[in-house]
């Protein structure tokens, strides 16, 4: 069992190479107020004076201490690590150090060691008593130490000194909180004597996170400081506060020590005569001996506990950082085969998401072909049916247009130019939409090759060589838009043409526009008819047809039994004009005119000021009816040319665009991308994923070679 912790110890130098902190392993974190003695026991496990010692705060950072237990016959540790055997240099120093900061430099004097701690924490901390949360990895090689793991924290302070942020008890705290709620962490609290333990901080932040005890044991430092007449044995049997590990009693070395290096193997002694001097019944439970024996034993059996979840955690990483260097591909050796294999995927890539045939469909928002289809029916389908087939065309508008399409003779019909020309100008406005349709359609087919060159999720089956290779990911990004921007255009020219052609020919023989046709004959028939009416609303034309089918005479009777003279209407065998007549204050010509020539005593103006615009009036029973049937008219053909349009439109973007750039982007693609010249080019890759891989690789090789080594001790049946 006892190699155990140099399993802990190889896994540990494994994960630092690294800066691997995901995995948790089983260590022994001191914490303590500020001058509780901390240092000092350190410094007693190891039996060497190298912790950097002062008033106030001296730990800024922590420290994780590994404790390498020497054997005489361990030669392996004894070598520096070289890629080849012949490489190694040997120690041959009893007692070395080494930091994880500077390689692979050995230290064998411990006052070095001290400064090194000492300018690395100013270093990072600052001179004046500013703390880093950024540990010092320091590894000691001994045959007087046991082997442990220990991480060393700045002390627990309440005041704020020198540059230190007022908020420094938190921040200390928070440091602190980090460590011990490492659940494979031992808690070692430490206390010193002189202070009343139910006030001690270190226990009452240990409870916060191991509330059942189960991994913390406390030590009462400075012993030989306490009052006289007093002793710490209640303490130390638990009867103050009881402490499920245990609690351990330690002497300290004295500042005067301290100043005059007084060995540590000597106070270590001193310790000794005075546990048994003022404990005598304890003293072979306590001092730094049995405190270090004790940490052993505890931390073993934790490892021993630790060990089956830390090899599934470890198992569970290795897997994640194999995929994510599965992700970062190897390295290229057939750029040529590479290349091609790319324009392949991502021409799958981007018919796929068309088509709808992706691996990963999206579930949160529309996307590819399912947005184009939305645009068709949805976007371009309900605007055109939003368009009102009479909108911006008022009455007089087509008042207008009927009277503009006579020319300079009186209609005795509605003419069928008024109709064609109203009709036209309302298929002209289904030309606006029809164009925002394909420009719809084109910001997606642009937006599908964005999402496939840069890896977003929403469009699955993408490659991860986009953003591998990102100089191959910006060229295939022009030439996909190159060829969408030849596209549109020919679009465009195509959905103009399919409006155009409405406009060519307005056919009202179309089958169905019959009812239409009809209701124009209609109308036409009743126009005959309204033509020969007078003011009075009497039918000429058929009272002459009636007048021609009686019998010769002055007077007939006519079909209702009434009586009366054709000389009412017919004089000298003319029909009475029916022309208006003009008052001399409605003209504004003057008596003897040319105007007024041939009008004996009146002044008749017969060329008023022609008006530019129809005059507001309400209009006649004819007018109304006329631009009612001319509505009615425009209403249905245009319903049947929007439907002609919505259904052409998107067969036009989906052949002349969509379908397209389908068939021929792969083409284009290698037409454009793989040429000789540019290969090496397109396919350098980019700086970041090249540093991404290679720190998945260490840290793959690393989990393996822990996984290996748990696995080593797994086989001994140590658990």
């Amino acid at each position: 069992m006892e190699s155990l912790i140099p399993v802990i110890n190889k896994l540990q130098d494994v994960f630092n190479t690294v800066g691997q902190e995901t995995i948790h392993l089983p260590q022994i974190v001191v914490v303590g107020s500020q001058s509780s003695g901390k240092s000092s026991v350190l410094e007693s496990l190891v039996g060497r004076d190298f912790l950097p010692r002062g008033t106030g705060i001296v730990t800024r950072r922590p420290l994780v201490l590994q404790l390498v237990h020497l054997s005489k016959d361990n030669h392996e540790d004894r070598y520096q690590d070289g890629t080849k055997q012949k490489e190694r240099k040997r120690i041959d120093a009893e007692e070395w150090g080494q930091f994880l900061h500077t390689k692979s430099k050995i230290y064998t004097d411990f006052a070095e060691i001290k400064a090194e701690i000492q300018n690395e924490t100013d270093r990072m901390s600052g001179t004046n008593k500013g703390i880093c949360y950024d540990p010092i990895n320091l590894k000691i090689f001994s045959p007087k130490v046991v082997s442990l793991t220990l991480v060393d924290l700045p002390g627990m302070t309440k005041v704020p000194v020198g540059d230190q942020p007022v908020d420094i008890e938190t921040q200390i705290r928070d440091m602190c909180l980090q460590y011990i709620s490492n659940p494979n962490a031992i808690i070692l609290s430490v206390t010193a004597a002189n202070t009343d333990m139910a006030t001690s901080e270190s226990l009452k932040l240990a409870k916060e996170v191991d509330p059942d005890g189960r991994r913390t044991l406390a030590v009462v430092t400075k012993l030989d400081l306490m009052d006289a007449g007093t002793d710490a044995m209640d303490v130390l049997a638990g009867r103050v506060i009881p402490v499920k590990l245990g609690i351990i009693g330690v002497v300290n070395r004295s500042q005067q020590d301290i100043h005059e290096e007084k060995d540590i193997n000597e106070s270590m002694k001193a310790e000794a005569a005075f546990l048994q001097k003022k404990y005598p019944s304890i003293a072979n439970r306590n001092g730094t001996p049995y405190l270090a024996k004790t940490l052993n034993r505890l931390l073993m059996h934790h490892i021993r506990d630790c060990l089956p979840d830390l090899k599934t955690r470890v198992n569970i990483l290795a897997a994640q950082f194999q995929s994510l260097l599965n992700s970062y591909g190897e390295v290229v050796e057939d750029k040529s085969a590479l290349l091609l294999q790319i324009i392949t995927k991502f021409a799958s890539s981007y018919c796929s998401t068309i088509e709808g045939t992706a691996r990963d469909i999206q579930t949160t928002e529309l996307c590819g072909g399912a947005r184009i289809c939305y645009i068709f029916h949805e976007t371009f389908g309900k605007t055109l049916n939003s368009i009102d087939p009479l909108g911006g065309l008022t009455q007089l508008d087509i008042l207008t247009a009927i009277r503009n399409a006579t020319g300079t003779r009186p209609a005795l019909f509605v003419p069928e130019v008024s109709f064609e020309l109203l009709v036209k100008r309302q298929i002209r406005r289904l030309l606006e939409p029809s164009l925002r349709c394909v420009e719809l359609v084109h910001e997606e087919l642009q937006r599908i090759i964005q999402h496939c060159g840069t890896q977003i999720p929403s469009y699955g089956g993408q490659t991860q060589e986009m953003m591998r290779f990102p100089k191959l990911n910006e060229k295939i990004v022009d030439v996909m838009t190159s060829l969408l921007r030849k596209r549109l255009p020919v679009t465009n020219e195509m959905v103009e043409n399919i409006v155009a052609i409405e406009l060519a020919y307005i056919n009202t023989k179309h089958p169905d526009f019959a009812e239409a046709s009809l209701m124009h004959r209609t109308l036409v028939e009743n126009n005959v008819g309204d033509l020969s009416k007078d003011s009075s609303g009497r039918n000429f034309v058929q009272e002459e047809r009636d007048v021609r089918a009686l019998p010769s005479g002055p007077q007939s009777e006519n079909v209702n039994g009434g009586s009366w003279k054709i000389s009412n209407w017919v004089r000298g065998g003319k029909v009475e004009s029916m022309a208006p007549e003009f008052s001399p204050q409605h003209t504004g010509s003057a008596p003897g005119s040319p105007a007024t020539r041939g009008v004996p005593g009146k002044g008749v103006n017969l060329l008023p000021e022609v008006p530019t615009q129809t005059p507001v009036r309400k209009l006649s029973q004819r007018e109304q009816r006329d631009c009612d049937v001319i509505e009615r008219l425009i209403k249905s053909y245009f319903l049947i040319v929007r439907k002609n349009i919505q259904d052409s439109v998107p067969k036009s973007v989906m052949h002349f665009l969509v379908n397209n750039v389908k068939d021929n982007l792969q083409s284009e693609l290698v037409s454009q991308l793989y040429k000789k010249e540019q290969i090496d080019r397109l396919l350098e890759e980019s700086e970041h994923i090249a540093a991404r891989r290679k720190e998945a690789q260490e840290m793959l090789k690393a989990l393996n070679q822990a996984g290996q080594i748990i696995s080593e001790i797994r086989e001994t049946h140590l658990w």
